[in-house]
């Protein structure tokens, strides 16, 4: 008969002791940090990705090819990921499209990038970004999706950068078995982003493709929309784009109560009702401002040199919120007002938050 004898409880094994003495060895960091440095994709670490390629789409544009590290869970074709970038010393978080389809044999994800004016994240993505960079990921998030069963006719209305959701669905195979048309504005046809790829979709007939050049042919109202499309209303259709745009579309889709066959993205929220503006204090930064009522308080920040919290900038990912020590702030998307008193520390989104009279920001 074999007995087996119990180890006292909470005396440590030699592995405890192995990474005992491991993190006396690298304090102030621990062993984990040491890790990252030499596996920062590996399982159990923090979600991670390693660019592996950054191809130039237009003269400000360019596609990102990302290994993502083992904890990716993959993502469904128009959905985006929010990637955490270290410019000049500062991490900043910004949402980008999925363009690559899933579930590809590499492994690899990319998303596409159009270099804004003044966008920090974007320029040093497009113009920047080299291969062997790591960069922190979160997984794929949105709702700018197929169903499971694809439509039997589409319309995909695209402008600029807003085509990046939906080539992701193109390339996933949504022209499979669907009468697809697909309506894109950019300034020239040297601007189209995937222009040669999208080309040789309409050339083999996958796709409808009606190209329209702004700078040329003005921008696309929705009454020229019915003439390209005239059973647009009738077609499941998938927009993004300009909020201009988006805001034709959805008046549009209502009034001939078609909204529910319209499904859009949006890159920036929509400015329902500015706030009155006022003085805005950071207090922990010691800095104030003047923030007019249409300026987003986490603009204001960045402007003001103040280092902002920011996820998405579009009100989706919470990643902005920080407390409102006192004073009030409007919500631009719906006009919403949100007041503190000292002492209330209310939870705010800088990214849909305007000043609406002085305030004053835990930061």
């Amino acid at each position: 008969m074999t007995t087996t004898v119990p180890r006292p409880p909470g005396r440590p094994t030699v592995r405890d002791r192995l990474l005992r003495l491991a993190e006396t060895v690298t304090t102030p960091l621990l062993p984990e940090d040491y890790l990252d440095l030499v596996a920062p994709l590996r399982s159990g670490a923090a979600l991670r990705g390693r660019i592996v390629d950054v191809r130039p789409e237009t003269r400000d544009a360019a596609t990102v090819t990302i290994r993502p590290g083992r904890g990716w869970r993959g993502h469904t074709p128009g959905q985006y990921v929010r990637l955490g970038v270290d410019v000049d010393g500062v991490r900043q978080w910004r949402a980008y499209s999925l363009t690559s389809p899933p579930g590809r044999r590499d492994g690899l994800i990319s998303i596409t990038v159009k270099a804004i004016p003044d966008g920090r994240v974007s320029n040093h993505l497009v113009r920047r970004a080299r291969p062997g960079t790591v960069v922190q990921l979160d997984q794929a998030q949105g709702d700018f999706v197929q169903p499971a069963t694809a439509p039997a006719r589409i319309l995909f209305l695209t402008a600029g950068s807003g085509i990046t959701p939906v080539m992701g669905m193109l390339r996933a195979g949504a022209h499979g078995a669907a009468d697809v048309v697909l309506v894109h504005s950019a300034p020239t046809p040297a601007d189209v982003i995937f222009a040669e790829e999208l080309r040789g979709l309409a050339d083999r007939g996958a796709i409808r493709l009606v190209e329209r050049h702004t700078d040329t042919e003005g921008v696309l109202g929705v009454a020229e929309l019915g003439d390209l499309v005239p059973d647009l209303l009738d077609r499941q259709t998938w927009a993004c784009g300009p909020v201009g745009l988006l805001d034709a579309v959805e008046a549009h889709w209502a009034a001939h109560g078609a909204a529910d066959r319209l499904h859009t993205e949006r890159f920036r929220p929509t400015v329902v009702t500015p706030g009155a503006g006022g003085t805005v204090t950071f207090a922990r930064s010691g800095v104030a401002v003047s923030a007019d009522g249409g300026t987003a308080l986490l603009d204001a920040g960045e402007s003001a040199g103040v280092l902002m919290p920011s996820g998405c900038r579009m009100g989706i990912c919470f990643g902005c919120v920080v407390p409102l020590r006192e004073g009030a702030v409007r919500d631009l998307r719906n006009g919403n007002l949100t007041t503190a008193a000292p002492g209330d520390g209310v939870l705010i989104q800088t990214c849909v938050s305007a000043a609406a009279g002085t305030c004053d920001i835990d930061l």
